[in-house]
């Protein structure tokens, strides 16, 4: 039996090729999540004319009503769950303001998909990941999420403050994730795709072929791989 792996906000750009790469790749069913039916059934009938194995899952990380849904209808079809990449994302045109400038609103807007509603989806599908052989959690992050490496100068001027902020909240939430797993087969990373053109960064050197890499490795890692780090192309990062 192939393994199952949920990938949120799927139905575009890396998400959608990290989907195409599981399932064409290492023969995966996917999940693809989306929280638009129209958006995310056309994703999965473009990768199931393919020939892969690919289902569509109306999915919203903001709405809990909407994840518990999505949860009961996994749990009743597959029973378990064997990979869980928290794709989706969202960064707005008004956190490219001077730090102290950007809205109030525009922190709490990204926190709500970036990190409570990853959150979320994690907590509704952690004991059907339990119930996996060895379940994998992917959370993509940023490197602009590394105070290392802004306390550094490694990314000189770039600062997007509300998404920069959560995409630390996010690393630190999985460390405490992949704490929870230890000494067991299950693993938590985190992952920075890289600066690839999709509709969040038009301005990316990397082809989405590229930055779903890194996603694609975490979810298949072996019982020997990494627990609570952050990576990049197979490079670790720092926090």
């Amino acid at each position: 039996m192939s393994k199952i792996a949920l990938i949120t906000g799927a139905n575009k750009g890396i998400g959608l090729e990290t989907a195409r790469q599981l399932a064409r790749d290492h023969g995966f069913t996917i999940l693809l999540g989306a929280r638009d039916a129209g958006r995310g059934q056309s994703a999965a009938d473009e990768l199931k004319s393919e020939g892969l194995d690919v289902q569509f899952l109306l999915i919203d990380p903001t709405d809990a009503a909407s994840i518990e849904r999505a949860r009961a209808q996994v749990e009743a079809k597959f029973g378990h769950l064997d990979v869980l990449i928290n794709n989706a994302g969202t960064l707005s045109e008004a956190d490219f303001a001077p730090s102290p400038t950007v809205p109030t609103d525009i922190l709490r807007e990204t926190f709500e998909l970036n990190v409570f509603g990853l959150h979320e989806v994690t907590r509704a599908f952690w004991p059907l990941l339990e119930k996996s052989e060895g379940a994998r959690l992917v959370n993509v992050s940023s490197a602009l999420g590394s105070l290392t490496l802004h306390s550094n100068g490694t990314l000189g001027d770039y600062k997007v403050t509300a998404y920069d902020a959560s995409k630390a909240a996010v690393n630190m939430l999985t460390t405490h994730y992949a704490h929870g797993w230890k000494n067991t087969p299950h693993r938590a990373n985190t992952i920075h795709p890289g600066s690839v053109k999709t509709d969040l960064n038009q301005n990316g050197d990397l082809t989405v072929e590229e930055g779903a890499k890194t996603s694609v490795e975490l979810a298949t890692i072996g019982s020997d791989g990494p627990n609570g780090k952050f990576f990049h192309m197979g490079q670790e990062l720092p926090w």
